[in-house]
């Protein structure tokens, strides 16, 4: 019997000695993957207007508005804008809206798309590969909204008396 109560008691030894610790433990990874993204805002509260002028203003004509690129933090973008006719310059053409009591007016009024001031540097959009800015505006994202100044100039010549827009793409590369 004592053989027995040895036995018995280094079998339980040994078993205590390669029990499993108490509490069990593992881990596992908290993981997030940030992807660079951009957004951009414009639309009425950015349209350049040029108010009501003469008909035959004597100097160019200047307007100016903004709109606003948001950017995920460190991200390099670029802004191309570019008028309904494409040209890759920023040069557009107004198209007469023909506003009562007009009718038939075909006349296109010229603008000039600039970045820095009303007498800047064209703004186009000739960087269509996204290495290069081209003609664009550049910068680098803050996370936060970014308001981007866009100049347009009007050249004085004579146009007939109606109401003339254009719409421009703002294109944002990233």
């Amino acid at each position: 019997m004592k053989k027995l109560l040895i036995a018995s008691a280094a079998a339980v030894l040994t078993a205590a000695a390669f029990a499993a610790p108490n509490p069990a433990t593992a881990t596992f990874d908290v993981k997030l993957t940030v992807v660079k993204a951009c957004a951009v805002t414009a639309g009425a509260g950015s349209d350049i207007s040029f108010g009501n002028q003469d008909a035959n203003p004597t100097a160019n004509l200047n307007a100016t508005n903004s709109i606003s690129v948001t950017c995920s933090k460190g991200t390099a973008y670029t802004i191309g804008l570019t008028p309904t006719n494409n040209d890759t310059t920023g040069a557009g053409l107004m198209s007469a809206q023909n506003v009562a009591p007009v009718t038939g007016n075909t006349d296109k009024v010229p603008y000039q798309l600039r970045k820095v001031s009303a007498t800047g540097v064209e703004w186009g959009n000739t960087n269509t590969n996204g290495a290069t800015v081209g003609n664009g505006v550049s910068g680098t994202g803050t996370g936060l909204a970014q308001s981007i100044p866009v100049y347009a100039t009007v050249p004085s010549t004579n146009f007939t008396p109606d109401s003339y827009k254009d719409t421009v793409t703002v294109n944002v590369r990233y």
